[in-house]
């Protein structure tokens, strides 16, 4: 008995969704076909009458598919991942999997929660040519690993929505952290804008990792010539593929070695190293396919997604802050626009809103996103993960941990509690054992507030301006406008916006 394959349905029938479909139905996958525009539709319902196909995809999911594919426009791809992921679908997120790192953490912990895959479409990581430099140099035919450069360099196509660095470079850092298996260190990045105001059109980008290894990558669309090109150096010789051009892989036996204390050139043979020649989309779809079945994704997985998307935003704020011309050729500090005590512990690439202040003893991570007009309160911490929006109020001896959310206008009474860990264990780090359980986020919304020395237990959504009493120990859901006291937190009542107790929801609603 022939055995049915699994069927897949792509989401997004557009310039690159339509390669999707095409190679998916050669493979034997295609189930399904979503597209929003009702022309486009029935077009491939004629190309692929096989195929189920919807304008809807929240419609296409109530169909027996066992994953999807997401091919639209990059600023849908965290909701529609979204959708997905709690409906127990295993999914391929074309790149960027999301538009910033805490969006691609949200649905790989959704991902985990659902017991399901997600994966991000970084196709490269399939190239054959790929494949076979990552196999070179976990043989070792290079020696140790010490320095990679990769230059993505062409004449066009200029966006006008993200500039160069977003738009090239995740190739390039996806390649990086496939082969080196880290993260790095620290990220700087410079570039240059000469087509649209704020726009980068080209960015040198350092990347230092652990074992002092180094990594640079050149992108650019203000090119004469076309240049893709990968370079991968070790102690003991050193790897060049060129994608745009012969597509060659060449190992060249040479390198410096050290010889009574002197550096002496070695100069040995090149060789050409043969691969095949398979399509990388065909590779992907088919490696996505193969773990239907829910065997672990070990190529382009959520964490790789997570971290192209972590390291993109260190190289744009590095891009962005430090220095600006006065136009004098002279350079000038750019003047940061809140306040942060002298004791207080900044890190500069952490993300703060005009007119926050920031009062003794607090620390603030590398990542973490504070809105504008927010007031830290003495011995406070926010983590790297951490959100808070505008005008939020932190009272003293508050630590907003990892994946803590914290709407417009929240007040944080002293010394309360968030948690991010159902399940904490010094033994089983959560990064390092994602097997054993994950951070669980928390959510609280617009004009809430928290009294003194509260517990919020992570996972639960706070509502817009409930009120949370002074040693409450909340575990659960907290509607609208409720108010919530004692341990464990039970409702009693509501308040207003104003913080005014009110007899009902709808007095509560209306002040």
């Amino acid at each position: 008995m022939t055995k049915v394959k699994p069927q897949i349905g792509v989401i997004g029938a557009g310039r690159w969704g339509k390669n999707h479909i095409k190679t998916l139905a050669s493979l034997g996958f295609l189930g399904g076909i979503v597209d929003t525009k009702e022309e486009v539709a029935k077009k491939f319902a004629q190309e692929y009458p096989d195929a189920k196909v919807f304008t809807d995809y929240k419609k296409a999911v109530l169909e027996d598919f066992a994953g999807f594919t997401v091919a639209t426009p990059a600023e849908t791809h965290a909701e529609i991942a979204e959708f997905l992921l709690k409906n127990k679908k295993h999914v391929l997120v074309e790149k960027p999997i999301a538009l910033n790192a805490a969006d691609a953490r949200r649905l790989q912990n959704l991902a985990i929660a659902n017991d399901v895959n997600l994966m991000v479409g970084h196709v490269l990581l399939f190239h054959p040519a790929i494949k076979k430099i990552k196999e070179l140099v976990e043989n070792s035919k290079i020696g140790k690993l010490q320095y990679l450069y990769s230059n993505r360099l062409n004449l066009g196509t200029v966006r006008k929505e993200e500039n160069i660095l977003w738009s090239f470079a995740p190739h390039d850092i996806s390649i990086f952290q496939h082969l080196i298996g880290e993260k790095p260190l620290q990220v700087d990045s410079c570039g240059g804008i000469f087509l649209q105001p704020d726009i980068h059109d080209t960015t040198l980008t350092v990347l230092k990792y652990p074992n002092n290894i180094i990594g640079h990558i050149f992108v650019s669309w203000l090119q004469p010539f076309k240049e893709h090109r990968l370079v991968v150096i070790g102690s003991k010789g050193m790897i060049s593929f060129d994608d745009s051009s012969d597509k060659k892989i060449l190992f060249y036996e040479k390198g410096i070695d050290w010889v009574k204390g002197e550096p002496i050139k070695r100069d040995g043979p090149t060789e050409e190293i043969f691969y095949d020649n398979s399509q990388p989309l065909t590779a992907e779809l088919d490696y996505f396919a193969r773990h239907l079945n829910g065997d672990k994704i070990e190529i382009a997985d959520s964490q790789n997604a997570v971290d192209v998307l972590e390291i993109l935003e260190e190289a744009t704020k590095s891009l962005m802050q430090g220095q600006v011309s006065n136009g004098n050729g002279k350079k000038e500090e750019i003047p940061k626009e809140y306040f942060a005590h002298a004791t207080a512990f900044v890190d500069e690439k952490a993300n703060i809103g005009k007119g926050t202040r920031i009062w003794h003893q607090c620390q603030v991570q590398a990542g973490a996103q504070i809105g504008e007009n927010c007031t830290i309160g003495h011995n406070c911490f926010v983590a790297s993960q951490a959100k808070l929006g505008n005008g939020v109020k932190l009272e003293c001896n508050i630590d907003v941990w990892e994946l803590v959310t914290l709407e417009d206008d929240v007040f944080v009474g002293p010394s309360a509690v968030f948690t991010n860990d159902n399940n904490p264990r010094a033994k089983y780090p959560k990064k390092k054992f994602p097997q054993y359980g994950s951070w669980i986020p928390t959510l609280v919304k617009e004009g809430a507030s928290i009294g003194a020395n509260a517990t919020i237990v992570c996972g639960v959504t706070i509502g817009k301006f409930a009120f949370i009493g002074a040693g409450a120990v909340v575990t659960k859901d907290v509607p609208d406008y409720a108010l919530v006291v004692g341990n464990p937190g039970r409702q009693i009542g509501w308040m207003d916006e104003t913080g005014q107790r009110k007899a009902s929801l709808e007095d509560a609603k209306q002040g």
